[in-house]
Parts: structure tokens; sequence; C-alpha cells
């Protein structure tokens, strides 16, 4: 696996927070994930994984004591066995793990370093990590060790026979699953209870809070000493920038790095919002600050100074907020020293709000908010009063205030290429934000969603292109449908009588496990079963039902029927269906169990469609 390719993968888990399509990966991938995050396993000089090698001895010893709670240190003034002098590359490792418990050299008194380690010798010290000596098994030795090791699922993805020589992907496998491991002394899995880390709410390694958990930083590229707090060569680094693989080349001034020094990468975060500051708690050790109508959590001390009662920033001054990783401040600036805080969007309310101005005194002034093409939504303060819901607009921020703009609408078609770089002509930038809208509301997608559709004049609402002509921003009219609302309609009444001519119709319908009721004198003529709802910020445009098909597989997001596959929504619905009743369950818990699913989609794959959702019996 080229070092490339790693980096791909980790982009990947990280952009999915941020919403972008769900990619499906394979369990050796996972196992990849994992390690590299907790330093257990990482690629050569250029990032391969060398899965098919043999593992030594002493490399094996390596990655337990880096899966281990035990502090290895780098330098060691002893030689723990006469074939592991002090000066070899080992002997901390070895050291450390002979202190511990974990291991032991054979008989003659030597350690034999570069041997190679068989399945039964990594089994014994994974064991032993996880709390079991020799005197927990009784019979011939490895019997009772092999049969736990069964016992705990440690053997899932090995094939190899106990006397076998591993290779460095049976040890990657075979410390995946200790994770997962109950430990002898409490029963709880070995990665929440002795390395302190999290796993998903069904047992399973989260990778995602594993990189986040193991990343270090941040820091701001342009302030003063920032590069020398990174401790590699910038040059040769995996650089991942607003979730895309790009080089160190593409950092700029206020940019926010976060990074993993045992993997020699980079994480980049560039988003940015300007607007007046309506908060800070508490003064003296700001913990949070609203800017804008919208709060955010404090995540350095840095930011948290220059917010408090002894920076330079007090309720009512104009800020730019600099935001890392889960939107949180890593650094405050005066206005123009950040880039362009421009924000482009759809304005989805226009009511006034209240503020407080530099003397601590609140007033009411009109307020717009707009949901941006990055997804989240602002609040600003504007003498303009007539900005209708619904309406495209641009807001400019500087220190003398917000102005807004009303967007005119542009004309731009084409067919998105199948790996979502380009619509038509134009190549997508590397920080594309892409909002799609239905009336006052909307949701971000990504050009990865976007992939193999064509994109009609209608669909586009505004687009704005940057300095090389790639797209930068894109407004889209109902090109995918995600932001619509789906579930299953669980009951219908409708009386629909010409002779009496009285329409009525009332519908009770659940949504992830949320019950709502429709009544009225409107007849949508639909049935029980999954259903897609359009509203244009108010009245129900379309209330209809999902179209529905067999399937006779499920892979990641993707379905299949027979010889057809379908793409599976990322935020798709399931339900366990059990007595004509309704249970909402997730797709993990279904895809692997003796259940027959059906899917419901809104509308084929190359319109923007995808199966929204997934009913078990």
């Amino acid at each position: 696996m080229k070092k490339r390719v790693l980096s791909a993968f980790l982009a990947a888990a990280l952009t999915l927070s941020l919403a972008s399509p769900a990619l499906a990966v394979t369990s050796r991938d996972d196992a990849a994930q994992a390690l590299a995050a907790l330093d257990i396993m990482t690629g050569d000089g250029s990032g391969n994984l060398n899965l098919g090698a043999p593992v030594t001895r002493a490399e094996f010893v390596k990655m337990l004591m880096a899966a281990s709670p035990v502090s290895v240190g780098d330098v060691t003034y002893v030689s723990p066995y006469p074939d592991v002098p002090a000066a070899h590359w080992a002997a901390p490792y070895v050291e450390a793990a002979v202190t511990a418990g974990y291991v032991t050299g054979y008989l003659d008194g030597t350690f034999r370093p570069a041997n190679t380690i068989t399945l039964a010798e990594g089994v014994v010290m994974a064991l032993r990590l996880l709390g079991y000596t020799n005197a927990d098994f009784s019979g011939s030795f490895p019997a009772g060790q092999m049969s736990m090791y069964k016992t705990l699922d440690l053997d899932e993805g090995i094939a190899i026979g106990q006397n076998e020589t591993m290779k460095r992907q049976d040890a990657m496998y075979l410390f995946y699953n200790l994770l997962t491991a109950p430990t002898k002394a409490t029963g709880q899995p070995y990665l929440s209870s002795v390395l302190g880390h999290s796993l998903t709410p069904d047992g399973k390694v989260d990778s995602l809070a594993l990189l986040n958990e193991t990343m270090d930083g941040p820091v701001v590229v342009g302030e003063a000493g920032w590069r020398d707090k990174i401790p590699f060569d910038l040059s040769g680094a995996d650089v991942t920038r607003n979730g895309l693989s790009t080089t160190a080349d593409a950092l700029v001034d206020n940019d926010v790095v976060y990074w993993s020094d045992h993997m020699n990468a980079l994480w980049v975060y560039t988003n940015k919002i300007t607007g007046p500051i309506q908060a800070i708690t508490p003064t003296s050790a700001p913990t949070s600050v609203t800017v804008s109508g919208k709060s955010y959590a404090i995540e350095t001390s840095t930011a948290a100074y220059a917010l408090s009662d002894l920076g330079s920033f007090e309720v009512g001054d104009s800020v730019t907020l600099l935001l890392g990783r889960d939107g949180r401040v890593v650094s405050a600036v005066a206005p123009g020293q950040a880039a362009s805080t421009n924000v482009c969007g759809v304005v989805v309310s226009n009511v006034p709000q209240q503020y407080t101005d530099k003397n601590g005194h609140d007033y009411t002034a009109a307020s717009v908010t707009v949901l941006a093409t990055d997804g989240n939504t602002y609040t600003y303060s504007t003498d303009r009063t007539s900005v209708r819901t619904g309406t495209l607009v641009q807001v400019i921020a500087s220190g003398d205030g917000v102005e807004v703009k009303n967007l005119s609408s542009a004309s731009l078609s084409g067919k998105v290429s199948s790996d979502g770089a380009r619509l038509g002509g134009r190549s997508f930038a590397a920080d594309v934000e892409i909002l799609d809208t239905y009336g006052n509301h909307g949701v971000r997608v990504y050009p990865e969603r976007l992939a193999g559709m064509e994109i009609t004049e209608s669909m586009v609402r505004y687009y704005l292109l940057d300095g090389n002509g790639d797209i930068r921003r894109l407004i889209l009219k109902d090109a995918t449908g995600d932001m619509h609302t789906y579930g299953v309609i669980t009951s219908v009444s409708e009386v629909n009588s010409p002779m009496t001519m009285t329409t009525a119709g009332t519908y009770v319908y659940d949504t992830a496990g949320t019950t709502h009721t429709i009544t009225g004198s409107t007849v949508y003529n639909v049935k029980t079963g999954p259903f897609l709802m359009k509203t244009d910020g108010g009245e129900i445009d379309r209330f209809l039902n999902l179209t529905e098909v067999k399937l006779t597989g499920l892979e990641g997001t993707t379905a299949y029927a027979g010889n057809r596959q379908y793409a599976v929504w990322d935020d798709a619905l399931v339900y366990e269906v059990r007595d004509n009743k309704y249970y909402p369950t997730s797709l993990a818990l279904v895809a692997g169990g003796d259940y027959t699913l059906t899917g419901y989609y809104d509308k084929d794959q190359t319109d923007g469609g995808r199966i929204r959702v997934i009913l078990a019996r």
C-alpha cells in the first residue's frame, strides 16, 4: 500500500464527519488506519506497509510495546540479552517488554531478535497484554493459549497455523483484534479500558476518533514559530487540506494545522467566520464566543486569551475566528488580518435579533440568517429589512460591519465526471463549497456526491470561479434531494367523496424514531411505507411513496438487486419491521443478520437518487 493510498484513506475518514459521501473500506483498511493512528504499525520510508513481509521477533516486540500502556525510553544503557546489545535499535523495546513480563528469551539465554516469529509466540505476547499468564493455561504449550486466541476472536483475518511464520498482515490483524478483545481483569475492551480510547456504540474500533485523539496541534500558519512546532520535514509529508490530498506548498497564512509525527501527516483546515462579537463566556477565562448568532467552543489558550478581558477583543467588536477541527476556535484576529471571509448562501430567516454593544447595552436590530455554502448558518445585523427568505445573498464582512448583497443567477451546465473532479469543462477547486437548496433550506454536498450526474441549467442557482477558472462556490436547486424529509408512513386515513364534496386526510409518519401527524383537507394518495416529503419552508409541496426494490446484497454504501447495484444514501433510514410495526435500527445491525432487505429510492442514481430507506424483515 503506497503512502498516498493510506493518506487517501485517512482523508476519507476525516471527511466523513463533514458529511461527504461515505466510502466503503475493507477490514484491512480499517486495521491499517487504526494501527497507524496508534503508532503500532506504520509504513516504511515510502509509506509501504509491506504486509507480505515476515515479522522478526524484534519487530514484533516493538509493535507490542506500542500497543501496551508501558512507556518506552529512547535510550537504554543495559543489554537485556547477550544478542541484544545496548546499541541495538530494539534494545529499549526488548528491555521494556521483559520488565513488564510480556516476553521472555530462550533457555540458552538469548533473545534472537532477527529470528522470525511464529503465530503461537505472537499470540502468547498478545494474551499477556490482556492480562493472561502461563498459569492460566493447562496442558501442553501452546494448546491452551491457541484455544483462548480463538475464543477471544483474535484470529479474525488470520489463516496461518500456530507454528507458521507471521507476516506483517498477520501481525496487523492480531493487534487490531486485540483492541476490541476483553481483558482478563475487567472483561472490558482493551482499547477503552487499557489504552483509554473510545469505541463506536456497537463496540467497534472508531478509526476517526483515534485519528482525532492522536493528532498534535493546532498551529496557525504565519504565526511566530509555527513551523518549529511541527517535528518533521514538511516537504515529504502527506497533507490533507479540507479533506483533499495536497502538498505543503498549498499552505497559506491563517491555515490551521494539526499533525501526526509517526504518520508524517498534516491535516489542514481553512474555515473562518467574521462578524460582531455578541457574547464571551466567561469573560475572565473564555470557553466559548458567540459571533453572528452562532456560538463556538474555544480550543486554544491563545484564542482564550485574545477574547478574555485581558485580550484585544470585547463584546461589540468585529472579529475573524480561525476555526479548526470540529469548528472550534484556534485563533481570533482582526478582520483585516485574514483573507476574504465573504459568505455566500441562501437566506433562511429575516427576523430581528438582540445584540450587545461595546458598552454592554442590549439593543434589537434587523438581522438575516444565512445558510452558507460551507454548510453553516450565520446571523448578521443589517439595515436591510426587506431581504426575503430563499434569496441568494453574499455577505461582505469588515471591521465597519456587514454588507448584504443579492446574488444574480448564473448559467452553468454539464456532466460531472465519474471521479467528481469536473463539471462539464470546468474543474472543481480543491476547496470548493457546494450547497444544494430547496426553497429556504439546503444541505452542503461534496463533488463526489455529484459524480456522474448531468447538471442542467435549471439546477444551478449561482456559481463563482477562482483565479484559476475553477469552480470555487456552487449553489444548486434540488439536484440531489438530500435536504428533503424521508421516513415511513405508519398510518393513512383519507376521505375523498365527490358526493359530499369532502376531502380530508390524516397521516402519521416516522422519521428516525420521531412520530409526526399531518391533518388537513389535502389528500396525497399515499399508502403506508417509506416516503419522500418536499417542503418549501412551509407548505408541503410533495408527499409521495418511494420506489421499492428487493435487495440481494449490501456492501458498505452499495446495495445489490440481482445484477444491478444502487447507491445507498449516507443518512439512509433503516427500520426493522415486526408485526407491521417499524423499529429504527442501523445498517450495521441488519447487514449481517438473517433479514430480508428491501430498499426504497427516490429517483435514478444518474439523476442524484439514492436508496433513502431500508426495511429489514
